[in-house]
């Protein structure tokens, strides 16, 4: 049997409706307390929002963790977002990804999950 010291939960999402209050900033501090709440220790964030002039318009999020990182990539235009969440040793990604996806749920109402994959990582 395989083992694996690291897991990444990759997701991919259409119908994101950024705009308002809802950016680039908004969603580095969702990444950030499901970070907190599931336990696991943030060692720096930053978000990076394009305005459309030399990328397209939208945002690269990061959260890096002592046990790798939480990101996200999103393009206002087309309403598409990419996260993934990578850990390692005892931290399960799935409880990020969680509270990630409730939330996105809970304020876009055309939000839906468009793939999602699990990879184990560091195999041994």
């Amino acid at each position: 049997m395989t083992s694996s010291h690291g897991k990444q939960v990759c997701v991919d999402y259409s119908g994101c409706e950024f705009g308002k209050n809802l950016d680039g900033v908004w969603m580095l501090n969702l990444m950030r307390f499901a970070v907190e709440s599931a336990g696991v220790r943030e060692v720096h964030a930053h978000v990076e929002e394009f305005d459309g002039t030399k990328s397209p318009a939208g945002f690269a999020a990061v959260v890096l963790l002592d046990e790798s990182h939480v990101s996200a990539h999103c393009y206002y235009d087309k309403g598409i977002l990419a996260i993934d969440a990578f850990t390692c040793g005892d931290s399960d990604p799935n409880i990020i990804i969680n509270i990630i996806n409730e939330k996105l749920s809970s304020e876009m109402n055309e939000i839906r999950v468009v793939s999602k994959d699990e990879i184990l990582r560091f195999r041994q």
